[in-house]
């Protein structure tokens, strides 16, 4: 699931038969099924008559050659194939084997909902080495999903407003600041239901498979080949139920507990108690580098050093624009990916010393205005959209107010700035659906799961839901590891295996457990220039 950006703070037919649905699966808008199934037929056929037609991508894409860019047309509403259409943008980066070496198109989502999978070719032509030889085998596929980017963007607030800093704090000291919270986010799910436009209630997980399979229509190719991460587990996930018969080879890598009951409410809470502990992992980090960032020997120390940056951003916003809730946009950076454990700890250290221009600079979210901040606010509003959308959230706020004040008590960091992102959907007005009951059915080849045991975002247990829901699925284990997304790191265990599985179709035949990749070292200085709206996009 996506980085969590505080609201109102800061702000994934060509082959055999017509798809039926899966049993369970009822046909009315509440858990859409037959029809959306023979919608998604027709339009994949329409799709694979139509095929893409690849250009240079536009300049401000800023997607250089050989990357191509192209339109695929999908229906708004499945249930209806010959009403409103939009266009979703794709792109690709073509296979760097012989015609011989070629296995057709690798398919990528990076999570969120809303985060873009436009970038995925790159790692083609930045000659990526730990997906080298994989790019030998696929042309490599992304695609902005319904909702984001280039593909008929949705917007819930004006993209300035959402930009301002500094926003309130999003964790509530007393009622009054729950009511305000409460406030913040109905005018927020009602600026979605004004802006959002046709769309809307079709920003769904389900919707957006079917997307994908409109998409391996239009690539030619008989069965999808797929690479899902964070959000996009679920999302492949939602994929291989409807259409096991489509899928050739899928790799999910950091599961989204894809349980019905856990869609997404109870899913939040869990991400809370992760997050506590990954963060607790990454201020122990720190201690052990004292010598290097001086924020304490001790975890303990190190927290009350960020209970006091908090309370002193609280008081008085750092830059006049970094408070609270931007410091936290920016610190969960930290629990989230491993990677950034040097530059968030950096900046910090770089403050506490007496310059703060680094941290400053690192929290401060784009400005209002700029590319960033338009991207910024399409990536929260679908974020919003589909999980909302997605299932039945608790519509009374003592159920919300019970859970997160239990949660805070000793899981404080994400707790509250989680249900001010998520409180929206305790107000929506657009029809939830009744989550897909995620199974293995007749025809889903093996999937690959892969998944670290202290994910922040993604807690394991998910992973080990997916792993028992979809029979002949194997998963690989990044045993006492926690950076969120784990097929992108160097780790031979997991690369290795990841690239046997797409080159060759080769699985162990049971798990596998690895030994965690390389722990981050604190560079010579620590002078981090990244700004948080630069950090990439998760689920």
């Amino acid at each position: 699931m996506k980085r969590i950006t505080v609201l109102g703070a800061v702000a994934t037919l060509l082959a055999g038969a017509v798809a039926t649905a899966p049993a369970g699966y009822a046909a009315d808008r509440g858990a859409p099924g037959v029809a959306e199934a023979r919608g998604a037929a027709v339009a994949a056929a329409r799709a694979a008559e139509a095929g893409i037609h690849w250009t240079a991508c536009p300049a401000d894409w800023q997607l250089a050659a050989p990357i191509q860019c192209g339109w695929v047309t999908v229906p708004v509403d499945y249930a209806k194939p010959n009403g409103p259409t939009i266009k979703l943008a794709v792109d690709r980066a073509r296979s760097t084997g012989t015609k011989a070496q070629r296995q057709g198109s690798l398919i990528y989502n990076p999570g969120g909902p809303g985060g873009s999978g436009l970038s995925f070719p790159r790692r083609t032509t930045t000659r990526n080495a730990i997906w080298a030889a994989t790019a030998k085998a696929y042309d490599f596929v992304g695609f902005d999903p319904r909702g984001v980017g280039h593909s008929a963007p949705v917007s819930c607030e004006d993209p300035g407003a959402f930009a301002k800093a500094p926003k309130p704090d999003p964790v509530p000291r007393d009622a009054a600041d729950k009511l305000a919270m409460r406030g913040t986010a109905a005018r927020y799910a009602d600026g979605c239901h004004a802006r959002g436009g046709r769309l809307l209630p079709y920003l769904t997980t389900p919707d957006t498979a079917r997307d994908m399979d409109v998409i391996r229509a239009a690539l030619g190719d008989k069965k999808i080949n797929y690479l899902g991460v964070s959000y996009g587990t679920y999302l492949g996930a939602v994929y291989a139920t409807l259409f096991p018969t489509h899928v050739r080879r899928l790799l999910v890598d950091s599961v989204v507990e894809p349980s019905p009951d856990h869609i997404w409410y109870r899913d939040n809470l869990d991400q809370d108690v992760a997050f506590q502990g990954r963060w607790n992992d990454w201020e122990d980090w720190v201690a052990r580098h004292d010598a290097s960032y001086h924020l304490g020997t001790t975890r303990a120390t190190v927290e009350r050093q960020w209970l006091k940056l908090r309370a002193t951003a609280a008081a008085h916003p750092l830059g006049g624009v970094v408070g609270p809730a931007e410091l936290i946009a920016f610190f969960q950076n930290a629990p989230y990916y491993d990677q950034y454990w040097t530059i968030v700890a950096g900046a910090w250290s770089q403050y506490v010393a007496g310059d703060a221009k680094p941290l400053v600079s690192a929290a401060t979210p784009a400005a209002a205005g700029s590319p960033g901040a338009v991207a910024a606010e399409n990536e929260n509003a679908v974020y919003t959209a589909v999980e909302c959308n997605d299932a039945a959230w608790p519509r009374s706020w003592a159920v919300w107010d019970r859970d997160n004040t239990r949660l805070n008590a000793r899981y404080p960091l994400m707790t509250w700035p989680n249900a001010a992102m998520n409180l929206p959907c305790a107000t929506w007005r657009e029809p939830q659906l009744t989550p897909l009951d995620v199974r293995s059915h007749a025809g889903l080849p093996g999937v690959l799961i892969v998944q670290s045991t202290r994910d922040a975002a993604t807690p394991y247990p998910g992973a080990v839901e997916l792993h028992r829901r979809l029979g002949g699925s194997e998963m690989i284990i990044e045993r006492g590891a926690g950076s969120h997304g784990v097929t992108g790191l160097i780790n031979p265990c997991v690369n290795d295996r990841v690239t046997a599985y797409f080159v060759d179709g080769r699985l162990d035949g049971h798990d596998v457990t690895c030994a965690p990749h390389a722990t981050p070292r604190p560079p010579a200085r620590t002078a981090p220039k990244a700004k948080a709206a630069d950090l990439p996009t998760a689920g």
